[in-house]
C-alpha cells in the first residue's frame, strides 16, 4: 500500500477550487479525512450487498469498471483494512484480471438503491488463484457456482457517498418479502369477514 493516498490529488484540487467546492473538502480533510479502516456499519453494508461494481485501470490507464455479483455477503470482510471475494466465471474476457496483472490501484463501488445509499472504496487488489485456505474463507456454500480464483482488496480510502440522484429500486428477494406480509394480512382480514358475515 502507498504510504500517501490521496482521493483528491492536486487536479481534483484544482476544480474544486475552480467550481468553488474546495474550501469545504478542505474543512473535511482537515476534521476527518478519509477512513481507511472497516467499521461496524461499512460491514453491515457490505454484508447485505449481492452485487458491487470493480474499477481498475490498465498500465496506461484505460480504465474498466466490471459488476460482480453473488449471494448477500458474497464480499467479505478479511480483516480491517482488507476484503475479499470469490470470482466466480462470466465472459472470459479477463478485462479486470489483466488490468490488475499490470497494475494494482482498483476501486469498489457499493449501491444500495432501495434506501439510496452508496459507498466508494479505492485501494489495491490482488488476483489470488490456487489457495484452498483463502477459498474456504470466502467459500459460499449454498451458492451452486464454483469459484475460479479470489480477489483480495487491502483499503486505501473509503467513504460515503450523498444519495442525491439515486433511483429507488428494489430487488426481488425484498419485494417478496413484503408481499408475502400483506398476503397473509389480507387472507387473516378475509378470514375475520367471513366470520364476522
Amino acid at each position: 500500500m502507498e504510504a500517501q493516498f490521496e482521493v483528491f490529488t492536486e487536479a481534483v484540487k484544482a476544480q474544486q477550487s475552480l467550481r468553488g467546492s474546495r474550501e469545504g473538502y478542505a474543512r473535511f480533510e482537515a476534521k476527518r479525512g478519509w477512513r481507511r479502516e472497516v467499521t461496524p456499519d461499512l460491514a453491515e453494508f457490505i454484508a447485505a450487498r449481492q452485487s458491487i461494481y470493480l474499477g481498475t485501470a490498465s498500465a496506461d490507464g484505460q480504465p474498466y469498471i466490471q459488476h460482480r455479483g453473488g449471494p448477500k455477503g458474497f464480499l467479505k470482510v478479511l480483516g480491517p483494512h482488507s476484503l475479499g471475494f470469490a470470482d466466480f466465471g462470466g465472459n472470459r474476457q479477463y478485462i479486470s484480471l489483466g488490468h490488475l496483472s499490470e497494475n494494482p490501484k482498483a476501486t469498489i463501488f457499493l449501491m444500495d438503491y432501495a434506501n439510496r445509499q452508496r459507498i466508494k472504496i479505492w485501494g489495491r487488489a490482488e488476483v489470488r488463484e490456487g489457495d484452498a485456505d483463502l477459498m474456504e474463507r470466502l467459500a459460499l456454500p449454498d451458492y451452486q457456482v464454483k469459484p475460479e480464483r479470489a480477489i483480495l482488496f487491502d483499503i486505501a480510502a473509503w467513504d460515503i457517498n450523498c444519495p442525491q440522484h439515486i433511483p429507488r429500486l428494489h430487488d426481488d428477494e425484498a419485494m417478496a418479502a413484503v408481499i408475502g406480509k400483506l398476503q397473509g394480512r389480507i387472507a387473516e382480514l378475509e378470514a375475520e369477514v367471513a366470520r364476522l358475515g
